[in-house]
């Protein structure tokens, strides 16, 4: 594809759009835009990351971890700001289907699983019913991403609405002011994109802010199930 601009009574010039090709590897550019997604993620749900790592430009996670990155490398760890002592952990698996083998052998890596509360496994490929079983066998929360989920940050999408997640106190004061139950309200699934990315629990409850040109902004809710 060409763009022709008008040189007057010349010739139209000729501008090639190949100059913003991205020469770099299709897996490099995979790794770094759902790692930069994961940083993001922990940053919106309270973990200190480094401002660097929020920052880093594809060109300098390629100079970092190369055209082909191992994902033993890619690995993120971080800690809830409010209380230190709340760790989680993200790990990368390799391409492939993911077995009962490989989730040991990650497993084996983990040198502080008694300090986690929570761990992010980001896969590439398919999971066994068996490897998923494995993590029942650990005392820390195991959340399993496919990395295609995170090539792009579902809260920056421009029609997405606001989430608020109330505290029990206002849930308890919402319920009681509209006279409900809490199965009245209406629901978002545990496996919605929205809470996942923010490790929503089930029966929490979410004040949502839609912003739209034909009613403007309202607010509504909805309780996690």
């Amino acid at each position: 594809m060409e763009m022709q601009t008008d040189g007057g009574g010349e010739a139209p010039q000729k501008t090639s759009i190949s100059g913003f090709k991205d020469d770099g590897s299709k897996d490099s550019h995979r790794y770094y835009l759902s790692r930069r997604t994961l940083v993001e993620m922990l940053r919106d749900r309270g973990y200190s990351v480094p401002h660097s790592d929020i920052q880093m430009s594809l060109h300098q996670f390629r100079a970092i971890y190369g055209q082909s990155p191992h994902t033993s490398r890619l690995s993120i760890s971080a800690s809830l700001e409010i209380d230190p002592s709340n760790k989680i952990l993200v790990v990368f698996c390799d391409k492939g289907i993911v077995k009962v083998n490989q989730i040991r052998n990650l497993a084996g890596k983990i040198t502080d699983k008694e300090s986690l509360s929570r761990l992010i496994v980001v896969i590439q490929d398919k999971i066994t019913d068996q490897a998923t079983k494995t993590w029942d066998q650990f005392p820390f929360k195991v959340e399993i991403f496919q990395i295609t989920d995170l090539l792009v940050n579902v809260t920056k999408h421009m029609l997405m609405p606001k989430f608020r997640l109330l505290t029990f106190e206002e849930k308890e004061q919402l319920l009681k002011k509209y006279t409900l139950d809490e199965k009245q309200l209406p629901r978002i699934k545990v496996d919605d994109a929205i809470v996942r990315y923010y490790a929503f629990e089930k029966g929490q409850v979410l004040e949502v802010t839609n912003n739209s040109d034909i009613t403007g902004s309202y607010v509504s809710y909805s309780c996690v199930g």
